[in-house]
């Protein structure tokens, strides 16, 4: 028997969704565009409340949408658009992206590399700050889950170094060492999920719904030089600031180096699935970077997740058996498809149009700023980067084109802010419980902190990031 906590939030999406439905349609807008939105909103409440699978409440929604013909009524063109999703090609990279993660950990190259920055660079709290923001820098190009990347494999390996120096909550001694350990790990990933387009799957569900929304194609080395000077900046300083504002107790961490020297002394010398797998790797980056011109950066991955399995760094068993990506794949592909049909059915357009005439006369650079704002600090509201990107990109981004902004400038201006914003509550992106939960940041420390951060990478961001991105796109 389900609880009543439970049976509230199975209710809260129908309740969401009737409500709205039951609101006059709005002048302007169709009844089927309005019906439609009512039943979006309800599967976006459906994510944040989580009363089943995310995956499930999309499909769900998605299934519903179409055998109503919201969308469209001939049932050939509403099973059509409602399957469009599984064929878009940002989606199946994002698929494609997570097996690279799983050749990381497979091969155990993953855990190596993090190893071996610790025990370089591990050897005082500072430089221990600076070696676990690398390992997550590292890995950042080719785990588009920053929950896989930060939560999956950071985590696991950086707890254990706060015990060897008896830093553990359980103690009352977390702000040690533990403290500053965890909140760096955090804040490096939401920058290093900014700074690649295929560092966190958002960015990518951002790629497909500018290309559906203003037939806007991202590019890997532009989303990278664009972000490139914002983010090695906030790269650098992070962990410094993090020392200064938020400072270990400990100052030396030689202990931690030798620990790192002896958990790779136990791997063993670097195996040849390693050296495979690395060249691969490599090969993937250069081609994302230099290959657009001959080759698909989907085909790019489909090309290394090949030779994975051909040359036994995967086999197909592992494939077939890594549910999260299956899971993510059906998520990300059906939440194009519902976010592509509030554009087809006028919704998009009308909300755009409202939000444009509010802004109309306001110079076109203020009225960024102010946009690209609200969209950053409403994901006070989401407890999700998906269901945010779903629910409020492809109308900001309309708004912006209707205000005079370059679309490409528009497009990328947005979906920069999605890693970004991750840092400001303990919900705010898919590692933020994991380091919430660990204990070694109090809450009132991580909601102070996320104000702190959330504040110091957007004015960052603000300076440094949108003056490059314009020159860049000129």
């Amino acid at each position: 028997m389900p609880n009543t906590k439970q049976t509230l939030k199975m209710l809260a999406p129908i309740i969401v969704g009737l409500i709205i439905a039951l609101i006059p349609t709005p002048p302007g807008l169709s009844p089927n565009a309005w019906y439609y939105f009512a039943l979006f909103a309800a599967i976006i409440t459906g994510i944040i409340l989580e009363p089943l699978p995310n995956a499930a409440i999309s499909l769900i929604g998605l299934t519903i949408a179409a055998v109503s013909g919201l969308v469209y009524t001939k049932p050939d063109d509403s099973i059509k658009w409602a399957l469009s999703g599984f064929s878009d090609t940002v989606v199946w990279l994002i698929f494609l992206a997570f097996l690279f993660g799983l050749g990381y950990a497979k091969t155990g190259l993953g855990r190596r590399i993090a190893l071996y920055l610790i025990k370089v660079l591990g050897k005082n709290s500072l430089g221990l700050g600076y070696s676990v923001s690398a390992i997550d820098l590292v890995l950042a190009p080719f785990m588009p889950s920053n929950t896989a990347r930060s939560g999956g494999t950071v985590y696991p390996i950086v707890s254990n170094i706060p015990p060897i120096y008896g830093s553990t909550p359980e103690k009352g001694t977390e702000r040690k060492i533990g403290s500053y350990i965890m909140w760096t790990a955090f804040a490096a990933t939401c920058i290093t999920s900014s700074m690649f387009l295929t560092g966190l799957a958002p960015n990518l569900l951002a790629a497909s719904l500018a290309q559906k929304t203003a037939n806007i194609q991202f590019d890997w080395l532009t989303w990278f030089l664009g972000f490139s000077v914002a983010g090695i900046v906030l790269f650098v300083l992070t962990p410094l600031l993090i020392y200064k504002l938020y400072p270990p107790e400990i100052k030396s961490s030689i202990e931690v180096s030798r620990w790192a020297s002896e958990e790779l002394k136990k791997m063993g010398p670097v195996t040849t699935k390693e050296k495979v797998f690395l060249v691969f790797v490599v090969m993937a980056l250069l081609l994302w970077i230099y290959g657009g011109s001959f080759i698909n950066s989907t085909t790019v991955a489909l090309l290394v997740v090949a030779l994975m399995l051909l040359f036994k760094i995967l086999s197909w068993d592992d494939v077939l058996g890594y549910k999260s990506a299956w899971n993510t794949l059906v998520w990300f592909a059906t939440l194009v498809s519902l976010a592509d049909g509030l554009s087809r059915v006028g919704f998009t357009g009308y909300i755009a149009n409202a939000l444009a005439s509010s802004l109309k006369g306001v110079e076109p650079t203020t009225a960024l700023i102010v946009m690209i704002a609200a969209f950053y600090w409403l994901h006070y509201l989401f407890a999700s980067l998906t269901a945010h990107t779903t629910a409020l990109y492809p109308i900001f981004l309309k708004t912006l084109i209707q205000l005079g902004i370059p679309p490409a400038l528009a497009a990328y201006s947005l979906a920069y802010t999605l890693g970004l914003m991750g840092i400001i509550s303990p919900y705010a992106t898919g590692p933020a419980p994991v380091y919430y939960g660990s204990g070694y940041i109090k809450g009132s420390d991580y909601w102070k902190l996320g104000l702190i951060f959330g504040i110091i990478y957007f004015i960052a961001y603000l300076a440094l990031g949108l003056p490059i991105l314009m020159l860049i796109l000129k």
